[in-house]
C-alpha cells in the first residue's frame, strides 16, 4: 500500500525536526540508525493530514510522544483522529507520555520490542 505523503506539511514537519521535545530527542537517540533490530525509523513524517513523531514503514508502526498539550480536549480529539487514520491505512500507533519516555526509557523500548515481536510473528493482524 502506498503511504499518502502530505507535501503541504513538509515544512512544518521540518520545523518539528529542528525543534524536538526532550522526549522526542531521547527516543530518537534509540531509534535512529536502525538500532532497533535493524528497522529504519523516520522522524516527523507527514502522512495524510497528520504529522507522526516516528514512522517505520516495514513495521507498519507509528509512534507518538505526548506532552502536556495532549491533556486538552481539542488535542485529545486530534489524537483520536490520528489513531483512526493510522489504522485506516494499516498502521499501528504506539503512544507514550513525555514523562514515561524521560523517566522510563527501558519500559518504552520494551513496548516497542514487544510490538516488533508480535509483528514479526504475525500476531497483530
Amino acid at each position: 500500500m502506498r503511504i499518502p505523503y502530505n507535501k503541504e506539511l513538509k515544512e512544518y514537519a521540518r520545523q518539528n525536526r529542528l525543534n524536538p521535545t526532550l522526549s522526542e530527542k531521547l527516543l530518537w537517540s534509540k531509534l535512529k540508525g536502525k538500532q532497533i533490530t535493524g528497522y529504519d525509523f523516520h522522524r516527523q513524517k507527514p502522512i495524510g493530514r497528520f504529522i507522526y513523531d516516528f514512522y517505520c514503514y516495514k513495521l507498519r508502526l507509528l509512534i507518538e510522544c505526548d506532552g502536556e498539550t495532549h491533556l486538552y480536549f481539542e488535542t485529545r480529539e486530534n489524537d483520536r483522529q490520528k489513531e483512526i487514520y493510522a489504522k485506516s491505512i494499516g498502521f499501528y500507533l504506539l503512544r507514550f507520555d513525555d514523562v514515561e519516555v524521560i523517566k522510563n526509557m527501558q519500559g518504552v523500548l520494551k513496548m516497542i520490542y514487544d510490538y516488533i515481536e508480535k509483528f514479526e510473528n504475525k500476531e497483530l493482524y
